[in-house]
C-alpha cells in the first residue's frame, strides 16, 4: 500500500508541476499577444470619411455626386476645408458643411481644376446653387471693380485671378502752379478676381489683359473711379505671402530726375532820387536824397 500511495502522490506532483508549465506558458502567450494587439492598436491612426473626385475636374463644371467618391484620410492631416461624410462636430460645436446639402438637388460649381484623387476643399467650389463667376469670389462687404490695363500697366500677361497688386495713379493734380506730373501709391495690396472677362486662375498661356477686376471696399470703388478718370492707373504684382506694410509714396519728375528746386530770392533794390544836369550837348545825372 505504501508504494502504491508513494506512486500516486510522485505521479500528483509531477501532474501539478505540469500543469503550472503550462499555466505559465499560457500566460506568457497571451502577455505576448496582448503587448502586439496593443502595438497595432498604438500604430492605428483616427481616419474619417472624406471627398474625392474620381476624374479631373474643369473650372466651371457643376460637380455631382458621380464626380466624387469617398476615402479614409487622418484626422491629424486633415486640409483646411475639406468636406467630411457623414459631417461631424469639433470640440467647439460646429459641425462641417455637407458637399451636397440634405434635400437640396443645388450643385457646386468648380472653381479651380481638381486633378484624380484630389480632395474637394471649400475654396475650389462654389456654395449650392451657384456659377463659377465673380460674383461667388467675392467677400461679404466687397465690390468688384474694373481697371482698364495694356501691355505695360497691367504687368504684362503675368496676372492671375488671386493675385495681389498695388495701385499707383499717374497725372497732373489740380491747384499747382507748375503744371507738372505726379506718380502716387493709392491702393497696395487689392486682390484681383478677374481677368477680362474670366475669373478662371488656370489660365495656362501668356495673355494680355484689357481690364482687371480688383476685389475693393465703396470707399475704394470711389477712390479708384476719381484715380482712373483723372489720370493713369498701373499694377505692381505683390509677391505670394508678402505682408510688408508699404508707406505713403509719391514721385514727381524733379524727384526721379534729382533736380533739387532753388528758390528765387528777391533783394529789395535801393530806391535811387537823381536830377538831370545839362553842360553843353551833355546830360548829366546827378543823385541827390530822396524826400519820401
Amino acid at each position: 500500500m505504501r508504494v502504491v500511495f508513494g506512486l500516486v502522490l510522485i505521479a500528483g506532483i509531477a501532474l501539478a508541476g505540469f500543469a503550472v508549465y503550462m499555466a505559465k506558458g499560457f500566460i506568457n502567450t497571451s502577455q505576448a499577444k496582448t503587448a502586439e494587439l496593443q502595438a497595432i492598436a498604438d500604430s492605428m491612426v483616427e481616419t474619417v470619411q472624406v471627398f474625392v473626385v474620381k476624374h479631373k475636374v474643369q473650372y466651371g463644371v457643376r460637380l455631382t455626386k458621380d464626380d466624387v467618391k469617398l476615402i479614409r484620410w487622418p484626422t491629424s492631416s486633415l486640409p483646411e476645408g475639406v468636406y467630411i461624410h457623414p459631417p461631424v462636430e469639433d470640440e467647439d460645436g460646429n459641425v462641417s458643411v455637407a458637399l451636397f446639402p440634405k434635400d437640396s438637388d443645388k450643385l457646386r460649381s468648380v472653381l479651380r481644376t481638381m486633378e484624380v484623387g484630389e480632395p474637394v476643399l471649400a475654396l475650389k467650389v462654389t456654395a449650392p446653387g451657384k456659377d463659377a463667376g465673380i460674383t461667388s469670389r467675392l467677400t461679404p462687404g466687397m465690390r468688384a471693380f474694373a481697371i482698364k490695363v495694356d501691355v505695360s500697366s497691367g504687368v504684362s500677361g503675368f496676372l492671375r485671378p488671386g493675385d495681389q497688386v498695388d495701385v499707383f495713379w499717374t497725372g497732373n493734380p489740380p491747384g499747382r502752379e507748375i503744371k507738372s506730373n505726379i506718380t502716387k501709391l493709392i491702393e497696395t495690396a487689392v486682390r484681383l478676381v478677374a481677368i477680362d472677362q474670366s475669373a478662371n486662375d488656370d489660365i495656362g498661356d501668356t495673355k494680355i489683359a484689357r481690364t482687371v477686376t480688383v476685389e475693393v471696399t465703396p470707399q475704394q470703388v470711389a477712390a479708384l473711379a476719381q484715380a482712373q478718370g483723372s489720370g493713369r492707373l498701373s499694377l505692381a504684382l505683390v509677391g505670394t505671402g508678402d505682408v510688408s506694410e508699404v508707406g505713403p509714396i509719391e514721385i514727381n519728375q524733379n524727384d526721379l530726375l534729382g533736380i533739387v528746386a532753388r528758390e528765387v530770392v528777391e533783394v529789395e533794390r535801393k530806391q535811387a532820387c537823381t536830377v538831370k544836369t545839362r553842360k553843353g550837348a551833355e546830360v548829366i545825372l546827378i543823385e541827390i536824397p530822396c524826400t519820401n
